[in-house]
């Protein structure tokens, strides 16, 4: 027989009046869902719904709390604005945990690893392998589902490698000094730089899960020393990584904080693959757990305001029923330091205790403020004895007493709405709390002071610090942030993801404006830049930024600022080799490109076609030098098709380009010929010129990536001439030499060219007396501005009037001037245009692929979305199986086999670094109908 209540029978109507009803319920609060997400902080220690990767990916919980799903910023192919992708089912995660509820994702330090726990505690771990919305899955979760399992606390471990850090930019003589330094990783670390993480059980077990160096996973355990039973049932715990080990601290269900220093020890220590004796099975490193110093108890007396007859002046405070709090959120606060040894400041213990909306007015009389965030900071004490110690006599005559560790209470801090998040965010240096209401507060972590904009006009530490801030929006009760904090994305109480954007004045208050809060603005965002590329972070979210409220003039600003922070020194005249492994020019390019992207089918602003297409040559360029490095030495497959067909695509991409220049060059000799004796007119003229060309040949970055593409040419085709080639490889290399051979300029010829460009921009430095201490200035402004600086004006002359002429007769103009250049992108005349509309190009190989619908960013479902057999949407794709991925920066795509056939190709992949990004940085994610949510081996494999 069903239930009354099942039918949907309203209570009301079972007594007439809808308001004579007095149930004594609680009453409705003003945030939905409030009382059962308080409830949930209050019950589950790991209960983060939704997390930002620092790869760009955002997983959340769905409205179903056994599916995941994924979203990622992107710049929409259709008109190239950047918006909150569509959601994607993760099934593998929903398969692994048999339908169970989610309850937390955490993850890595790279944000390459997901670790999803369910509420029975078991827990799971995928990989992106290849782009944004694939996952791969590394660790199937144990299936002894076990209340005393539920994960209370968790910690990845960092990886092992130091990275460029950015403390502050202060202004100095008018101008903005940024301070970097060389941050130290934190360990402990897995030795063979595997994944690793520490989380701790509501029993009172700490675990390390790592993976060895053959992928497969295993798992230590010890016990937290307790000193009754009672303390053993966690409810919270809280990790982070210390330069002395893993601090920890813990909540009991007896209301007891403590506090432990753990470290892990390997055996053995380091891990070397190549000194590994050839035995079966291998030896990996083993760990074990040492708990350095005993732990530190304290009681959780959570006091409030007293209420005085509603005098505000009285500000005596008396303790508050502790059964009124419950404790609803525990971390460790690490502030951050300024030099490379890491953080020297003594942690803090920031306990939030929150009153839960349906006991609040049951004790009317006793009310106090939502939340309380109560902090002990820890610190080392002597150890003190009794007096009476001192008249005991001992054969020392000094003993050594190690000091102890104690937690000093620091003054509370009242909320009158309800904490709903604390994060650590902006590389430590802002605490930001989140408020039921969706009002977001930012902290100094060294002090607890509130950021309420430019308090110091000539100091910049953070976004928070410099005026950005948070718009009140929709009330959300899970909240994430970007990895460089310059957005968030909010779960509301529909479970529907909403993306909040930080804002700013630029100066502009009030109908007033403020140059020193433009300055500051634009410094802070060059901070967060800088950070994000010294430490391989996403920085899509700063971008979104820039092309959402910056001007044009604005942007110009923050790209200036950016080459002067990092620094890049833009003349490279001489030291050309530093072109190759420079970790920040392919960065400063990719987001000066995208600032000008206006969609796929549309051409580019013209700075932004100069950056990208440099970008394009760089690609190129280093192609050439890691296909002879990587075919030296490997035996089995020397000549792999794969890869021999994208240097093909590659080199005709690179020679159809180098006579596009030859070609744009012999039009405008033509055209300033009329003006050739007149040096104003001809300066005149050349101001209303935009000439791509000119810019690349003048910029000594892009001549120098041309002149490697040149040595790279010559080698492969001098080198491989005798090479013992079969079947396809034969074929493509065949094509290769053709290629080279047919041109309308050959590479000595090309090269002779270069070198001309170079005489002439030499002796213009010269004439004007520019020094390499002066030179990077004219540099900069070609690659920022994309101007022609006064200074080269004289080196176009000597070009258009010298150089072109002499070239004429060891070139075949008219195969130049007749060969299609549509498929480069270069211009837009009809040709090129229909081309973009009804064609495309691999971004990585270089070689036409068909458009589809998609690729051209129409709407699309989820990636390989198919029927299984109860009707819901699954996923799958076969290991080998022909992929399209999408960069979600520049739109470009990109077709490959997944993993690839070979392993010189993956090795060239990898090397290029375009396994997960594109040439741009841009994260790569998968087209409709050509991938899945999970891709390769199967869990566990």
């Amino acid at each position: 027989m069903p239930l009354m209540m099942e039918d949907g029978i309203n209570v009301d109507d079972l007594f007439g009046e809808p308001a004579s009803l007095e149930l004594g319920l609680p009453s409705t609060t003003s945030t939905k869902g409030l009382a059962e997400r308080l409830d949930e902080m209050r019950l589950l220690g790991c209960c983060q719904k939704i997390a930002w990767s620092k790869l760009g990916c955002i997983a959340y919980v769905a409205q179903d709390p056994s599916k995941v799903h994924v979203r990622y910023l992107q710049c929409q192919p259709t008109d190239g604005k950047w918006t909150l992708s569509d959601e994607t089912p993760l099934l593998p995660v929903t398969e692994a945990h048999g339908g169970t509820a989610l309850v937390h994702l955490s993850w890595n330090e790279s944000g390459s690893e997901l670790a999803v726990v369910d509420l029975s505690g078991r827990l799971s771990i995928y990989s992106i392998p290849i782009a944004l919305n694939s996952v791969n899955g590394l660790r199937p979760p144990s299936f002894e589902p076990d209340d005393s399992a539920q994960i209370v606390g968790m910690l990845w471990l960092n990886t092992q490698r130091s990275v460029h850090a950015f403390y502050q930019a202060a202004k100095v003589q008018g101008r903005w000094a940024y301070s970097p330094y060389r941050r130290r990783p934190i360990g402990p670390f897995h030795p063979a730089n595997k994944a690793a993480l520490v989380y701790i059980t509501r029993s009172g077990l700490i675990k390390l899960l790592y993976q060895n160096p053959d992928g497969k996973w295993a798992e230590i355990s010890a016990e937290l020393k307790n000193t009754s039973y009672s303390d053993r049932m966690l409810t919270h715990a809280a990790l982070v990584a210390t330069q002395t080990g893993i601090l920890v601290a813990t909540y009991s269900a007896c209301q007891k904080i403590c506090v432990y220093r753990v470290q892990i020890n390997w055996n053995p220590p380091q891990y070397d693959p190549a000194q590994q004796p050839k035995q079966t099975p291998p030896q990996f490193p083993v760990p074990s757990f040492r708990f350095a110093h005993c732990k530190v108890e304290t009681s959780c007396n959570v006091p409030g305001p007293a209420r005085n007859n509603g005098d505000p002046s009285d500000n005596i405070h008396q303790p508050l029923p502790n059964s009124l709090y419950c404790l609803t959120r525990l971390d460790v606060i690490l502030p951050t330091s300024d030099n490379a040894a890491g953080s020297s400041a003594t942690p803090w213990i920031v306990a939030t205790f929150s009153i839960l909306p349906q006991i609040a007015p049951d004790h009317p009389h006793q009310q106090g403020p939502s939340s309380i965030i109560v902090r002990w900071q820890l610190e080392s004490a002597p150890i003190t004895l009794h007096p009476k110690f001192d008249e005991v006599t001992t054969k020392r005559n000094s003993m050594q007493m190690k000091a102890k560790a104690v937690l000093n209470r620091l003054d509370d801090i009242f909320c009158d709405r309800y904490v709903v998040s604390i994060d650590h965010i902006e590389y430590a240096n802002v605490l930001a709390v989140t408020y039921d209401d969706s009002s977001i507060s930012f902290y100094d972590p060294k002090t607890m002071a509130a950021f309420n904009g430019v308090d110091d006009a000539n100091t910049v530490t953070s976004l928070a610090q410099a005026g950005f801030h948070y718009s009140p929006d929709t009330p959300g009760l899970h909240l994430s942030f970007s990895p460089s904090a310059c957005a968030a994305v909010m779960l509301d109480s529909s479970g529907h993801v909403q993306l909040r954007v930080m804002e700013h004045s630029y100066g502009a208050d009030n109908g007033l404006y403020d140059e020193n809060k433009f300055s500051a603005a634009i410094a802070s965002l060059t901070l967060a830049f800088c950070r994000g590329c010294g430490s391989e972070v996403n920085t899509d979210d700063i971008l979104l930024i820039l092309i959402r409220q910056l001007s044009s003039d604005a942007q110009t600003s923050f790209i200036n600022e950016v080459y002067r922070a990092l620094p890049i020194n833009c003349n490279f005249t001489v030291e050309q080799d530093k072109l190759m492994n420079h970790p920040y020019i392919p960065r400063c390019l990719s987001i000066q490109a995208a600032l000008g992207n206006k969609g796929k089918n549309h051409q580019r602003g013209f700075a932004s076609s100069v950056s990208w297409f440099i970008l394009q040559l760089r690609h190129a360029s280093i192609l050439y030098p890691f296909f002879f490095q990587y075919n030296k030495g490997i035996q089995a497959e020397p000549h792999d098709p794969d890869v021999l067909r994208m240097v093909l695509g590659n080199t005709k991409w690179a020679l159809d380009f180098s006579l596009y220049i030859l070609h744009e060059l012999f039009n405008l000799a033509d055209e300033f010929e009329d003006v050739s004796s007149d040096q104003e007119a001809f300066n005149q003229k050349l101001k209303t010129t935009n000439s791509l060309s000119l810019i690349i040949l003048l910029s000594s970055m892009s001549r120098a990536f041309l002149r490697f593409i040149c040595r790279g040419l010559r080698g492969i085709h001098a080198g491989y001439a005798n090479a013992p080639l079969t079947g396809d490889a034969r074929v493509y290399y065949a094509e290769i030499c053709q290629a080279v051979e047919t041109s309308p300029a050959a590479i000595d010829v090309y090269e002779k060219f270069l070198a001309g460009v170079d005489s002439a921009v030499r002796h213009a430095y010269h004439g004007a007396g520019f020094g390499d201490a002066e030179r990077p200035g004219p540099e900069k402004e070609l690659l920022v501005s994309a101007r022609i600086p006064p200074v080269l004006v004289t080196a176009v002359s000597t070009i258009l009037r010298q150089t072109i002429p002499s070239l004429r007769s060891d070139v075949n103009r008219m195969d130049i001037y007749m060969r299609d250049y549509s498929w480069l992108g270069v211009d837009s005349d009809r040709r090129t245009e229909l081309y973009r509309r009804t064609r495309g190009l691999d971004i990585i190989k270089k070689i036409p692929i068909r458009l589809t619908p998609a690729t051209n960013g129409a709407a699309q479902p989820s990636p390989g979305e198919t029927k299984s057999k109860d009707g819901n949407a699954a996923t799958g794709v076969a290991a080998g199986q022909p992929l399209r991925r999408r960069c979600v920066r520049c739109c470009e795509v990109s077709e490959g086999s997944y993993p690839p056939r070979s392993v010189l190709a993956f090795r060239m992949i990898f090397k290029l670094g375009h396994l997960r990004a594109c040439i741009c940085c841009g994260m790569w994610i998968l087209e409709s109908g050509s991938g899945s949510s999970e891709v390769g081996k199967p869990m566990g494999a």
